[in-house]
């Protein structure tokens, strides 16, 4: 089968499209002819050699993925040929086909099409664990989502207007605040030309935020803990910007506010049954269209080293997606 290739770890640059064998299948994992891939920010970091699991080589990137079952292992039930799924894989998604264990496989109900399903439950998996399971986010709340025009972000933003907040989303240019109001933001800060601080000073009278997600991590992360609310939760669900920052502690103290980290793959292998309840509900969401992932490009499999550019480079707003059958 096709498949974009990784041979060594590094660049880039060095991806290409070749033929790639998959491993046998085991008793509790399903084939899938892959219909849908997203490509997200761990997918660069694995191929870069930089992501705390390292996969064998040669290997496929890409971690999320929606398509059709085409082989059940013997201890696969429920999953049958010709059924529709979502998946979450280590790696292998940017493929014709890839492999899945079924602890990490979802039925993808009538109704929902393959790229709404491949550009889901990563994103707004970690963005719901993190508004509901580690924040606690309140109806009447202020959020504040940062990088908010990148899948995760943009998930954040509607997930957060549906739980009954007030949400501001900051970004870096007026094309991907644009974006984040098409998704429900009550309110935008441009980074790239207003202060952070002053803006939610002022968007806030002065009060503060009472969230605020954080998936950039660098030089944002400070003025974010500075314009916490009393009793306010700063959310650290990833550093994109590449610097991991070295925030003053005393800030947490004056302000009595929490710093939080989101770490949604191990929350899945350590509290499934709570992962599952999520997962569902989410599922449900998406059928009944409550909530719609943002997709701004497509990708063939020919250049899917160019969707991981588009996300390394920030270019991205939302999701982008491969379609190894265009």
């Amino acid at each position: 089968m096709k498949a974009l290739v990784c041979t060594q770890l590094g660049s880039l640059d060095l991806l290409s499209v070749d033929d790639l064998v998959l491993p046998p299948l085991g008793p509790k994992q399903i084939r899938i002819d892959v219909k849908a891939a997203a490509a997200n920010f761990p997918d660069v970091l694995m191929v870069e050699g930089k992501y705390q699991f390292k996969p064998p080589l040669p290997f496929a990137p890409g971690c999320e993925l929606a398509g059709v079952v085409v082989e059940a292992g013997a201890e696969a039930k429920p999953f049958e040929r010709g059924d529709r799924v979502l998946a979450i894989v280590p790696h292998g998604a940017f493929a014709e086909e890839a492999v899945a264990d079924i602890a990490r496989v979802v039925p993808l109900p009538e109704g929902i099409d393959f790229e709404a399903a491949a550009a889901f439950l990563f994103t707004y998996g970690t963005s719901y664990h993190a508004l509901k399971d580690r924040a606690k986010l309140q109806p009447g709340e202020t959020l504040l989502v940062l990088g908010a025009a990148g899948g995760v972000g943009l998930a954040a933003v509607e997930l957060g207007k549906k739980m009954g907040a007030r949400v501001i989303a900051a970004a870096s240019s007026a094309e991907k605040l644009e974006a984040c109001r098409a998704q429900g933001a009550d309110e935008t800060i441009d980074y790239a030309r207003e202060d952070l601080r002053e803006r939610v000073k002022a968007l806030t009278e002065g009060r503060g935020v009472d969230v605020a997600y954080d998936p950039v991590g660098g030089a944002y992360t400070e003025p974010a803990l500075r314009s916490m609310a009393w009793r306010g939760r700063l959310l650290v669900v990833g550093f994109a910007a590449g610097d991991i920052p070295k925030v003053p502690l005393n800030l947490a103290l004056l302000k009595g506010c929490a710093i939080v980290g989101v770490f949604w793959g191990d929350f899945t292998r350590k509290e499934r049954e709570a992962n599952a309840a999520n997962t569902r509900e989410l599922v449900q969401w998406l059928a009944k269209r409550e909530v719609r992932p943002y997709v701004s490009a497509r990708y063939p499999l020919a250049a899917a080293a160019e969707a991981l550019r588009a996300v390394k480079n920030r270019e991205a707003r939302g999701k982008v997606l491969v379609l190894p059958e265009a």
